[in-house]
């Protein structure tokens, strides 16, 4: 690989003779990685980018959070020195972005699964900690709820005790991430559609209209009771310290971070901790990625390097450093199994 000085002498020769270019976009001569992506991804990505600037000749990555869905739309935009060469996701990229992707000349993509993290329904320290049930998740958030059999109505509760009579009276208030965001993704597939179907009836009409169930099982209210707290968990962190009553989405990496003011709701009786994420228990539990341009990995110093840094046992290992950040790392023959497709930069498989 380039070592710093080649590739800025790279960069000098080509503003002489002309750049490589990669398709009909601008050329790729950086000596700086530029990454972007998930939020629940990102203190992983920036711890890793830090260590790897400290012990390698090349540069510290640049590392931007703007959500999954964002941080793919914009690594899809193209190839080329002005577009990202990594994207973070707390969701597997959709088979819609890789068309796009491919629409824009980005044909090869190597996926890089890192590990896996749970998504918390968090509130401050300063209150009694929630026991909900993914039933009491969905009657709580969703827009519309059932009304007997057959039939829904729009979302009437206001307190958690009109949800479920064992829950303490106080107003439902959730701050939680936008629709950009793959947290939000994630937490409509597995909390509200996993509290949804717990409905026979409505469990029944994914089968006969799938697009119906999913419209009433993922589609947050919008009466105040859910807020959009944008992608900055920490600031939902903020605003629950102000408001002992609210609770907060975020993956559990930001609850570990702030144990100390803020405590993970128990769902379907399971508390989410490391052990309960990795062994599967807790119910609110996923993966996360990050996605690479193969045709950047050979113009941008140091890609290869990163990767090799990420996926290295000192790393996203059972004992590694991003394990201490809140990482639920993958099993011995798995973490081996991904290290191996991204050695070999082996193109992404739907």
């Amino acid at each position: 690989m380039f070592s710093r000085n080649t590739t800025i002498a790279a960069v000098a020769v080509s503003a002489v003779v002309g750049a490589i270019t990669l398709g009909t976009d601008a050329a790729v001569a950086r000596d700086q990685i530029k990454i972007i992506g998930s939020s629940t991804v990102f203190p992983f990505s920036t711890t890793v980018a830090e260590r790897f600037g400290k012990k390698t000749e090349f540069k510290t990555p640049v590392v931007e959070s703007t959500g999954s869905g964002g941080g793919l739309k914009l690594f899809c935009a193209g190839i080329g020195d002005n577009h990202p060469d990594i994207t973070n996701a707390s969701r597997r990229i959709k088979s819609s972005e890789v068309e796009k992707c491919a629409k824009n000349g980005i044909k090869d993509i190597v996926e890089v699964k890192v590990g896996f993290d749970g998504i918390v329904m968090a509130n401050s320290k300063k209150a009694k900690p929630m026991n909900l049930t993914l039933k009491d998740v969905f009657l709580a958030l969703a827009k519309d709820v059932p009304d007997g059999e057959g039939k829904t109505k729009p979302n009437p509760y206001k307190t958690w005790k009109d949800v479920n009579p064992a829950l303490p009276a106080d107003k439902i208030e959730v701050m939680g991430p936008p629709p950009t965001s793959g947290t939000r993704d994630a937490f409509v597939e597995l909390a509200m559609e996993g509290g949804c179907k717990s409905f026979a009836w409505i469990k029944a009409m994914k089968k006969k209209d799938k697009k119906a169930y999913k419209a009433l099982c993922h589609t947050m209210r919008e009466d105040g009771a859910f807020i959009e707290a944008g992608e900055n968990d920490n600031l939902i962190v903020q605003k629950l310290q102000a408001n002992p009553n609210a609770l907060g989405i975020f993956g559990y990496s930001f609850l570990d971070q702030n144990a100390d003011v803020v405590q993970g709701s128990n769902i379907d009786g399971v508390k989410p901790t490391f052990e309960a994420i990795s062994d599967g228990s807790y119910p609110v539990s996923r993966s996360l990625f990050f996605y690479v341009k193969k045709a950047h990995v050979d113009k941008v110093a140091g890609i290869k390097e990163f990767l090799a840094e990420f996926t290295s046992e000192d790393a996203f290992g059972g004992e590694g450093y991003l394990a201490e950040k809140g990482l639920i790392p993958m099993p011995e023959n798995e973490r081996k199994a991904w290290r191996e497709k991204v050695k070999a930069l082996q193109n992404l498989t739907m």
